[in-house]
This record gives structure tokens, C-alpha cells and sequence, in this order.
């Protein structure tokens, strides 16, 4: 008999990776989409006796960390003991990373008297492995989003090597409707840019540059696009301010350069800060 006075947590997750997976399959979202994984789940739980239901989703967060807010507020349930039991569609939608997942269910849930079932991996800590795969599965389950980190890494870094564009086109270029990846001219911003690199030559600032230009009527980089695009304008589509002509005037791009950083920003973050804790040991020592 199920203790129908406690909840039975029905826990639903797709991350933006999944997605992206999913369309390369030719699948779209559909097989893990957050609706599925309602209705099927709900299905489950009302076959087998479940009654109070508590449905907790997480859209759009990676599983490799437990810090969202739908798997939060189901752990505080739990730890005020309102928790009978926590449904998931399989272990990769509870979590990717090995030791987090297998943490709760072998010791936290048990700890707590809750039950925890994996519809799709045939998990039931009640029952036990079915298959006596889960703690591969967690395994691979971590070793996936790290393997697709490490090939987007891989990607960009050959892409950035190669020559070929990592971004967007700056103001006074566009796309190549024919060619993606090779930028041309784009015959209204480009003047402009011309004219920013003229007034600077000539000794004028930023910020009389931008003045310059917003008495001259000059849409802003801003305001281009939305016209372009034919979408509204913003409600001061010439005012430019100093930073973004000084902005333009550091853009290498405009000197005929390819520029391209191979690794995430965040990276070269980190590799700078080691750098300037390396130099304060040696300049202590």
C-alpha cells in the first residue's frame, strides 16, 4: 500500500544541449521535450497507485550540476520529509554528474525513506537495478556533456585557425547572402565608419564624434539592423554615445584582419588570472 499522505515527486529537465542533440538526430525535442516527459511520467505514476503528485521541471538547465531550482525545492521536500517517492524519465534527466547522482540515490533518498525510480533504466531503489547498469549508465551520463564540451571546443579551435569567421559581422559589414562566411561591404554602415575614422584622424574625440554624428542623423548601429530587418526603431535611433565610436575606432577587423579567438572568453579569463597569481608568487619570493 502506498502512503498516499506523502508526495510523489514527478521531475522533468531538458537543457539547451539536449535539444541541440536531439535536432542533429532528426528527432527535434520531442523524445525528451518537458511535455513528454509530463505525460509520460504522470501516466506511470497513475498506472502504479501515485496519487499526490507534485511535478517539478527544470527547462533549460544542464544536468551536470544540481543547482536549479525545480531539483532544489524537491530536495527541501525531502528533507522536510514530505517525500514518498521521486519519478524521472531515466537517470540522465536527474542528473550527469556520477557522484551527485549516485549520492542521492544510495544514500540521501534511502536516508529519508524515499523512494526513487527511473522509469526507462528500469531503476527502482525499492526493487533495485533491474539491469544492473546504473551506475554505468551515471558514468556515461558524465562523460557525455564533457565529450560534446570538448568536441565544441575542438571545433571552434580549428574553425578560429582556419581563417573562417567565428562571429558576427561588425557595423559596416554584412553576411554574403551567397557565402555565410565571407563578409562584403555594407554600402550604408561602411560610409560611416569611414567618416568616424576620418574625424578621429582629424583629431576630434568620442564623444565629438558621436555629437557629430547624431546631428548629422546617422542611425546607430542599433537602429541599421531594426531597419534593415524592418523591425521598429529605437526611440533615439541617432543618438550615439562616445563608447560606441570608440568601440569601432579598436575594431582590428576594419584594418583587413581576420580576428579570431579560438577559446571561450571565460578561458582566457581564467589564464590571465593565473597569470598575475604566478607573477605575485615569483615577485614575492
Amino acid at each position: 500500500m502506498l502512503d498516499q499522505q506523502k508526495i510523489t515527486i514527478i521531475y522533468c529537465r531538458l537543457s539547451v544541449e539536449d535539444i541541440k542533440e536531439d535536432a542533429k538526430g532528426g528527432k527535434a525535442d520531442e523524445s525528451n521535450s518537458i511535455q513528454n516527459q509530463k505525460e509520460y511520467l504522470t501516466r506511470y505514476a497513475k498506472d502504479h497507485g501515485y496519487t499526490n503528485l507534485k511535478i517539478l521541471v527544470d527547462d533549460g538547465y544542464t544536468g551536470t550540476n544540481f543547482n536549479r531550482p525545480g531539483v532544489q525545492e524537491g530536495f527541501e521536500l525531502v528533507k522536510q520529509g514530505l517525500v514518498g517517492c521521486w519519478l524521472v524519465k531515466d537517470l540522465s534527466r536527474f542528473g550527469r554528474d556520477y557522484l551527485t547522482v549516485g549520492q542521492y540515490t544510495d544514500i540521501i533518498f534511502p536516508s529519508y525513506d524515499v523512494r526513487f525510480i527511473a522509469v526507462n533504466d528500469g531503476v527502482d531503489s525499492e526493487r533495485g537495478d533491474s539491469e544492473g547498469l546504473a551506475a554505468i549508465r551515471n558514468l556515461f551520463n558524465e562523460w557525455y556533456p564533457r565529450d560534446t564540451s570538448k568536441k565544441v571546443r575542438v571545433s571552434l579551435h580549428q574553425r578560429g585557425t582556419s581563417g573562417k569567421h567565428m562571429g558576427k559581422p561588425p557595423y559596416g559589414y554584412r553576411c554574403d547572402p551567397e557565402d555565410k562566411e565571407h563578409w562584403i561591404l555594407d554600402e550604408e554602415a561602411a560610409p560611416v565608419v569611414k567618416m568616424i575614422f576620418d574625424m578621429s584622424i582629424d583629431g576630434k574625440g568620442p564623444e565629438q564624434i558621436a555629437r557629430i554624428l547624431e546631428e548629422k542623423q546617422i542611425l546607430t548601429a542599433k537602429a541599421l539592423y531594426a531597419k534593415q530587418k524592418k523591425k521598429p526603431l529605437p526611440e533615439r535611433p541617432y543618438h550615439w554615445i562616445g563608447q560606441s565610436v570608440v568601440g569601432i575606432l579598436e575594431r582590428q577587423e576594419y584594418t583587413g584582419c581576420t580576428v579570431n579567438v579560438p577559446f571561450p572568453v571565460s578561458w582566457t579569463v581564467k589564464m590571465k588570472k593565473k597569470q598575475k597569481e604566478t607573477q605575485d608568487i615569483l615577485s614575492y619570493h
